[in-house]
């Protein structure tokens, strides 16, 4: 035993010698240091000849987690302690943000690519960056009258046993860190309910004159899904700072592009109360998307304008001149905020409740910036209650949820329960088909697997690809009905007719 707990640090520090977290005068303080926390009196001597570092440490984690737990070093009887108790381990072998911040900022005076590759890599080496659990997620491309849409079905986060969620229940609450994203995360040594940050490391930046700070995701979603947080905690809002802050940022990282959530609830990201954007180096489908109609506009000649070909409904602005774009998108933001057409069920206000807001995403595209800008309205109805333009009953069964930045770009983010219930539907498909209703958490799926039923084309070579593809086109509706102009001809003209009330 002692052997096998000496192998299993020594791996450790060699996979975080080899990764550049330490230097080789640290590998004997950091073993001590591993040993002290697993609650050995003494390092064991790992004896041999060590084997080659794996990809990930996350069994070698797994593996200390368990003999401390043997050693009664901590309680680590669910998911969540054993997640915060390893962190502590890989916290000892993380530098100290100082160091981070120098190595980050004499790699960009070279180049902000290898900066951010640099990063990138050192996000994952740290174990921020679960990178073992985001390859769980299942993700496959669909066609669709728009383009390619992405799918994925997020299988990162990992589920609470009902133990964690007892455990939670009864834990201390504390004020601190104020959410998430506020930067006093780093560091943090988490709760049964906020997450450990001893391996998280941010960068410092200056966004219109203001203190931000850049970190990846630690469930990426996409590659380098990273994420730009103001200093200050302060609720999300949308307006002319947003649109300097986000060209700021491209501007500091021409190679990623930035955008985003709205600033009202449902037609936002899941946290409204700190003001942040997210970014990366991936191409969406969004972007991919051409310009359907241009529009002109004497007073921004130097702005080309245009609808995009998109479910939802896109305006899209290039230029070289970046003030003149920023001036319109304020523009255009600012006249969104008050502009209703009632006959096509867009209302500015109810009462005093304002609706109208807008998904911005900024990018570089050859020497112009581009803006992406996605109208967005949030107002529910007693018939529909969580948004009338928002994901469909009818579809959620598939998705429910808010449709926020990264979907608004055509990517899916779809449940985890979909892994389970689209297997099962399958074998349904394949065997006794009456079997499905014998089933009560596939009933939301039941006018969906009545249709599959009537096809005569599904075999047991094909069924998978065919929920998969049917699943994307369910997403495509989704997306469709969250646009504030239907993808129709007289959605179109209402489009338009917005677009002229701005430019004239």
């Amino acid at each position: 035993m002692e052997n096998k707990t000496g192998t299993d640090i020594a791996l450790l520090v060699k996979y975080a010698l080899e990764k550049g977290l330490i230097a080789s005068e640290d590998c004997v303080w950091a073993k001590n240091r591993l040993a002290a926390l697993i609650g050995e009196p003494a390092c064991p001597h790992a004896g041999g000849e060590l084997p080659a570092v794996p990809e990930y440490p996350q069994q070698l984690l797994d593996a200390l987690t368990d003999r401390a737990a043997q050693n009664g070093a901590a309680v680590l009887e669910t998911g969540a302690e054993r997640d915060l108790f390893d962190t502590e381990l890989m916290a000892v072998l993380t530098p100290r943000p100082s160091e981070v911040i120098a190595k980050f900022k004499s790699l960009y005076a070279g180049s902000p690519e290898k900066a951010t590759d640099w990063y990138y890599a050192f996000s994952r080496a740290t174990n921020y960056i679960r990178a073992e659990r985001c390859a769980k997620d299942l993700r496959w491309d669909v066609p669709s009258a728009y383009g390619t849409i992405n799918i994925s079905v997020n299988l990162s986060k990992p589920e609470k046993d009902p133990k964690a969620i007892a455990a939670a229940r009864f834990a201390p609450k504390t004020a601190f860190p104020p959410c998430a994203l506020c930067r006093e995360n780093e560091g943090y040594g988490g709760t049964l309910t906020t997450a450990a940050r001893g391996n998280h490391r941010i960068i410092p930046l200056r966004l219109n004159g203001e203190d931000w700070y850049l970190q990846y995701s630690p469930y990426v979603y996409y590659n380098e899904h990273c994420i730009a947080l103001s200093g200050e905690h302060r609720p999300m809002k949308v307006d002319k700072n947003s649109f300097e802050r986000l060209l700021d940022f491209i501007d500091i990282f021409p190679h990623y592009f930035v955008g985003s959530n709205a600033d009202l609830p449902i037609v936002g990201g899941s946290i409204l109360t700190h003001d942040h954007f997210q970014g990366g180096r991936a191409t969406f489908p969004m972007e991919l998307a051409p310009v359907e109609k241009t529009y002109s506009c004497e007073k921004y000649a130097e702005v080309e304008i245009g609808r995009v070909k998109w479910p939802l409904s896109v305006i899209r602005l290039a230029s070289e001149n970046r003030s003149a774009l920023s001036a319109l998108a304020e523009d255009i933001l600012s006249a969104w905020r008050s502009y209703s057409d009632a006959g096509r069920g867009v209302l500015a206000f109810s009462g005093e409740t304002p609706h109208n807001t807008i998904t911005p995403i900024a990018r570089r595209r050859g020497g112009k910036y581009e803006l992406d800008l996605v109208l967005r309205n949030n107002r529910t109805t007693d018939e529909r209650p969580l948004g009338v333009f928002h994901p469909h009953p009818s579809r959620h069964h598939i998705k429910k949820e808010n449709i926020g930045l990264i979907e608004v770009m055509g990517l899916a983010v779809l449940p985890a329960r979909l892994k389970r219930e689209l297997a099962e539907i399958e074998a349904c498909l394949l065997g006794e088909r009456n079997s499905f209703y014998e089933n009560a958490a596939l009933a939301p799926h039941a006018e969906w697997y009545k249709k599959l039923c009537e096809r005569t084309d599904i075999t047991a070579g094909n069924c998978a690809d065919i929920l998969r593809e049917e699943t994307g086109k369910i997403f495509v509706g989704c997306l469709e009905d969250c646009g504030v102009f239907a993808r129709t001809a007289d959605g179109a003209e209402g489009f338009d007719r917005f677009v002229q009330s701005v430019i004239g």
